[in-house]
């Protein structure tokens, strides 16, 4: 399968803002962080009018799991009709190799990484799509020290997790 040029991917992409930012799309900067305390209001059926944060962000929401579950679902189709390599694994080779191979510790972290960057995400602001993608596309100056300290430690955390068992 060819791969687009990188300039098609800059092109594509600034479709894509274009339309989320305009009033034909969704009339706000793309984000996914929103959907997870939006969903959590829909889930315990939390009222709007008692938690301010879900009466700001009541529109965000909606479309934001429309655009996860795309997400999802075009990955999936991408994986396995076009590109042919889906596969269902508990424990990615990666982890194995470098770090062990027990199914609880991988979901363990898994679920620990998994909090710390909803946190991080809702202490920030927002989500890396939201920063990377609308914020450095508005040259937001909190886009851009997001990008900095989230570039910064991955690097740091792959030098830590990419250390081999035997260093």
């Amino acid at each position: 399968m060819n791969r687009l040029p990188w300039w098609m991917g800059g092109i594509l992409m600034s479709g894509l803002l274009l339309m989320t930012f305009s009033v034909f799309g969704a009339d706000r900067p793309i984000g996914a962080s929103t959907y997870v305390p939006f969903f959590a209001g829909l889930v315990f059926d939390l009222d709007p009018e008692k938690y301010t944060y879900l009466k700001e962000i009541k529109n965000a929401g909606s479309w934001e799991g429309i655009m996860l579950l795309g997400s999802l679902f075009g990955g999936l189709i991408v994986s396995v009709f076009l590109t042919k390599t889906f596969r269902l694994s508990l424990i990615p080779t990666g982890w194995k190799r470098y770090k062990n191979n027990s199914v609880f510790s991988r979901l363990f972290w898994s679920f620990v990484a998994g909090f710390m960057m909803i946190i991080g995400a809702r202490l920030a602001g927002g989500c890396t799509s939201g920063h990377f993608m609308s914020g450095m596309s508005q040259m937001a100056i909190s886009a851009m020290i997001f990008g900095t300290v989230v570039m910064i430690t991955l690097v740091i955390t792959g030098r830590l997790f990419y250390k081999t068992k035997e260093d």
